[in-house]
């Protein structure tokens, strides 16, 4: 990944390549996108605002140009730039200027929650939307009771999800970008950032409050807080598996445990709620000043 990630960095045009191509490409490999995004990022990360913005343009253009002579379609060119390459260039710039990982993914979530509440302003009732949606979704042999009871539940919280789904892939784009540049210019840096990776305790008040509007309430109300929780829930989701990646570390079978913790979160996305606990507990439980504790002199 070294190499690419120097590839990128060669020039303008490189950049501009890999990113209109692999968003191309991610039309038949979704993660694709991922990486597309993180050109995005390394280029903005390392040379600045300006630049990063030159190519998040050029690329567009690009992109749209392959689209439009391959497929017949430029549309998902524009989708790129408002959804994935634009949200990814703007919370680089932040962590560029701000030397902050944390700042970086509260205002990812932020911009997620902005989309959250936008969509309920475009879209007065989105489950109705959503129940359609997710029908076509249903194959034609599925119970039709058990199914649509599903549906009619899962509705009601396909806004949140949806926009926890773009947070995630915008901060596993902006992580790619971070590490590449890591690797080429400041070897374990991004480690060390991810690991303490925090937030502050009025924040985690706030999305407690928001859970309990949620819990309290009924309807509407009860509805846009926790679709607004979901997105929220992204940051302790980071923050528990940099909690978690530190504790196991420093195990003597590290080698083996930090590795199935990423696997298990990987394969059993129910695993996910725990570890977003730990990351809400955090900032009281800090298990990871305690377990320093325990390895400098006075902590023994």
């Amino acid at each position: 990944m070294s190499s690419f990630a120097a590839y990128v960095m060669r020039g303008r045009m490189q950049a501009i390549l890999v990113a209109s191509t692999l968003a191309l490409l991610s039309l038949l490999i979704p993660p694709v996108s991922v990486v597309s995004s993180a050109s995005v990022a390394l280029v903005t990360l390392r040379r600045g605002a300006f630049e990063g913005l030159c190519v998040l343009l050029c690329s567009s253009i690009v992109a749209s140009l392959l689209g439009f002579f391959i497929l017949g379609n430029y549309q998902f060119a524009l989708l790129y730039v408002a959804v994935l390459w634009a949200p990814v260039w703007l919370i680089s710039i932040i962590l560029r200027e701000g030397r902050h990982l944390a700042l970086a993914v509260e205002i990812a979530v932020l911009l997620g929650i902005v989309g959250v509440l936008g969509f309920y302003l475009y879209q007065p009732e989105p489950a109705l939307m959503w129940q359609t949606v997710l029908s076509r979704m249903v194959p034609a042999n599925a119970p039709v009771e058990d199914v649509q009871r599903t549906v009619d539940t899962l509705a009601h919280y396909m806004t949140g999800v949806v926009a926890a789904g773009s947070v995630f892939g915008l901060l596993f784009g902006l992580f790619l970008g971070r590490w590449w540049q890591a690797v080429l210019y400041n070897p374990g840096g991004f480690k060390q950032e991810f690991l303490t990776l925090s937030t502050h305790p009025r924040l985690v008040l706030g999305t407690v409050i928001v859970v309990i509007i949620a819990w309290v309430n009924s309807g509407l109300v009860s509805e846009v807080a926790w679709n607004i929780s979901i997105p929220l829930f992204v940051l302790y989701t980071f923050i528990g598996t940099a909690v978690l990646h530190a504790v196991f570390a420093s195990m003597k079978l590290s080698r083996f445990i930090v590795p199935m913790l990423y696997l298990t979160l990987f394969l059993i996305p129910h695993a996910i709620l725990p570890v977003a606990l730990i990351g809400l507990s955090d900032p009281w439980t800090n298990l990871r000043k305690k377990i320093s504790n325990q390895h400098t002199p006075n902590g023994e």
